[in-house]
């Protein structure tokens, strides 16, 4: 441990300045927005007797006087339980547990309303991951939905996965008055090794396993209540949230059913009441130097590159306008910390027990990579959430983390990082603005020079690939899979494939305006490709045997083509009528319609494209 903390490095302060100068007015907006809510609106204070009566009728007799008379402050709970999902199936339980917290400290909780959670692992490579992204805004609208009635002094968050946090943080933040907690349900015990897994998922994608043998290793893998343990987009949520003092200090990665979850839920009921009496609201206390840290986080722990889209538009729902060059500078300076599956071979369970996001958060504290002067849910100051919960006698307890890590094949210290940058690159040029996720890729294959092999669409290259048709080094450009064309599905499905290319001998990458799954990263890989196919973007205009470079050291996304050539290149956009029926997808035409670019984070709140 450093003997003493370092002040607020340089690259912080210097993105920090120029995120509030290119959001003077949206966050002088936004802020105003709040203070006129608050002023003109406040919780049950102008709702008349009707009003009164219909929220409070289902209430048991004593919480309905409290409710009805607005003697006692009222928590909303806006849940996205459902139990065909592991991540959240335990919060089942949390609107009783809360409950009964809000009681005991003379409060009431009423849930507020429900929002979707889908899982991308489900409709993983099915025409439902079409319906994934834009499901996210659909959860900012029902969280405002669900607040709507104006009967609450506070909120509690209860989400996990890929879009449901981004979106509750989004909805949430159009009721930036109140205050807010998000109520994790932790992950699953830790079941087949990730290692196992992905040696499987290649076999059956060379045809050396059956389906029987793949079924089998993959309920080995996700078996119980919780949150799938690798590192993607889900648990690099929960990290987020820790990054940005919206948790109870170390919720994160407490396992359902114990003890300790069932405290540190109630323990959100208090902290969330004390911010009520303080009268700050999350939109007031979440301000540029959060996002920073939310930054920080996923860089130092290779988090998911999805957040790259998701934490642009949460900062938009805040007033403030963040880049992907905010990232890239941030990354310049943030070394890679850890090592979890895609990025090692350890679960979220094991990364936990070495030391976990207090160690990481105390490191890099200490250098001066985070701004520890943040107001949190516990109140000011970023330190506290450098230390982890216990159980002892029935109590929460906090302790610091280990002075050196047990096991630094999964964490290390700022002097003897994994990587000295962070775990994501931009990458930009002549083919248009993308990102590689750096973290999960073997140093001699960060960068790659090689022939294009175009596909329109990711059962195409299936096709060639089933039938031996790559044979040579290769960059697969997949295009026509972003927001604008069939709303950026996941090609995780595509990892398997590409893995069994590498293991021949082969040099391959992927280049592509879709996404890739938060749990995906070993092949190099340039995403979110922007402007995307479907826009006219250069990515549309590329062709079989176009030699591209991908290089993530250097930054560089280029295509040796004359530019005339390229200019004068006809767009290759067919025909997606298969991506616009069938399964509900017809009902999000006008979101296809409406979406801003994935480096404006893919919303359809905001102008597309943004100025």
């Amino acid at each position: 441990m450093m003997s003493a903390r370092k002040p607020v490095a340089p690259m912080l302060e210097a993105v920090r300045s120029r995120i509030e100068e290119r959001s003077l007015e949206t966050r002088a907006s936004y802020l105003a927005m709040i203070r006129r809510t608050r002023a003109s609106n406040p919780p049950r204070r102008k709702l008349s007797c009707g009003n009164l009566a219909h929220a409070a009728a289902a209430c048991g007799a004593h919480e309905k006087q409290l409710v009805a008379n607005g003697t006692a402050p009222n928590i909303g709970i806006v849940t996205s339980f459902n139990d065909m999902l592991s991540a959240h199936q335990p919060l089942e339980t949390y609107p009783t547990i809360l409950k009964a917290a809000a009681s005991s400290l003379g409060a009431t909780a009423q849930v507020a309303g429900g929002v979707p959670a889908m899982c991308d692992g489900v409709t993983q490579g099915q025409p439902g991951m079409e319906l994934s992204l834009f499901s996210r805004d659909v959860i900012a609208m029902a969280t405002a939905v669900s607040l709507s009635h104006n009967v609450f002094d506070a909120a509690l968050m209860l989400g996990v996965c890929d879009k449901i946090v981004p979106g509750l943080v989004m909805g949430a933040l159009s009721f930036g008055h109140l205050p807010v907690a998000f109520v994790p349900a932790g992950p699953m015990p830790t079941g087949l090794s990730n290692d196992e897994k992905s040696r499987v998922r290649q076999a059956y994608a060379a045809g050396e396993l059956g389906r029987d043998k793949l079924l089998e290793a993959e309920m080995k893998s996700y078996h119980a209540p919780g949150t799938c343990t690798f590192y993607g987009t889900a648990n690099s949520n929960q990290m987020l949230m820790e990054f940005m003092g919206l948790h109870v200090p170390g919720a994160a990665f407490i396992q359902p059913g114990t003890p300790l979850r069932d405290a540190l839920t109630k323990e959100a009921v208090r902290l969330v009441l004390a911010k009520a009496e303080g009268g700050q609201g999350v939109g007031e206390w979440l301000d540029a130097r959060s996002f920073i840290n939310a930054i920080v986080g996923l860089h130092a722990t290779g988090g998911s590159t999805n957040h790259l889209i998701h934490l642009v538009a949460m900062a938009r729902a805040a007033g403030l306008r963040i880049s992907w060059e905010d990232f890239a500078d941030l990354a310049s300076v943030v070394p890679l910390l850890a090592r979890i599956y895609p990025n090692g071979s350890a679960d979220v369970n094991q990364f936990h027990a070495a030391g976990g996001l207090a160690f990481v958060m105390r490191e890099l504290l200490d250098a001066g990579l985070l701004f520890a002067d943040i107001e949190t849910l516990a109140g000011p100051g970023l330190a506290q959430y450098a230390r982890e919960p216990v159980m002892i006698h029935g109590q929460i307890v906090y302790r610091d983390p280990p002075e050196v890590s047990p096991q630094p094949s999964i964490l290390r210290s700022m002097d003897n990082p994994f990587q000295a940058t962070g775990g994501i690159a931009l990458v930009k040029g002549g083919v248009g603005r993308g990102i590689v996720k750096t973290s999960a890729i073997a140093p001699e294959k960060q960068s790659l020079t090689a022939p294009a092999r175009v596909f329109e669409s990711p059962e195409q290259f299936q096709a060639v690939f089933k039938a031996n048709g790559i044979n040579e080094n290769a960059i697969i450009v997949i295009r026509n899979q972003g927001p604008m064309a069939n709303g950026m599905p996941e090609l995780h499905s595509l990892m398997p494939a590409l893995g069994v290319l590498e293991s021949r001998g082969l040099r391959v990458a992927l280049l592509s305006d879709g996404r890739l799954s938060g749990a995906s990263g070993k092949v190099l890989s340039a995403l979110h490709v922007t402007p995307e196919a479907k826009e006219g973007g250069p990515i549309s205009k590329l062709r079989d045997g176009d030699i591209i470079t991908i290089d993530s050291a250097e930054g560089r996304l280029e295509v040796a083509v004359d530019p005339r050539e390229m200019a004068a290149r006809m767009p290759a956009i067919p025909n997606h009528l298969d991506a616009e029926e069938g399964l509900g997808r017809e009902m999000f035409a006008g979101f296809r319609g409406a979406v801003c670019r994935a480096d404006e984070g893919a919303s359809v709140f905001w102008d597309r494209p943004l100025a």
